[in-house]
């Protein structure tokens, strides 16, 4: 396989798993909600909750998403085996 490929099968790849890490993050954390915080909140608050939820869920997949990016680059040489994603179309002289 050439750069280019290495290159979408990557994006394609982290793009599930982001989504992937979104989706467990928000059903533990709905999880956590329906069984031990509702009984401590009253009903009006229910409504707020799953805003709330889906935002953390966002915000957690995120902070998880860039360690294992982080983590994963750490482990390859990123120059070897993929191709820019942005290249610059002029070099200054």
């Amino acid at each position: 396989m050439n750069k280019k490929v290495n290159t979408l099968l990557f994006v394609l790849g982290a793009t599930l798993f982001n989504i992937l890490i979104i989706i467990v993050c928000f059903i533990v954390l709905f999880y956590l909600y329906i069984n031990i915080i509702s009984g401590f909140m009253p009903e009006s608050v229910n409504s707020w909750a799953f805003i709330v939820i889906f935002i953390g869920s966002l915000v957690i997949s995120f902070v998880a998403y860039r360690y294992a990016i982080k983590f994963f680059l750490s482990k390859i040489d990123a120059e070897k085996y993929f191709d820019p994603l942005f290249v610059k179309k002029y070099r200054k002289k």
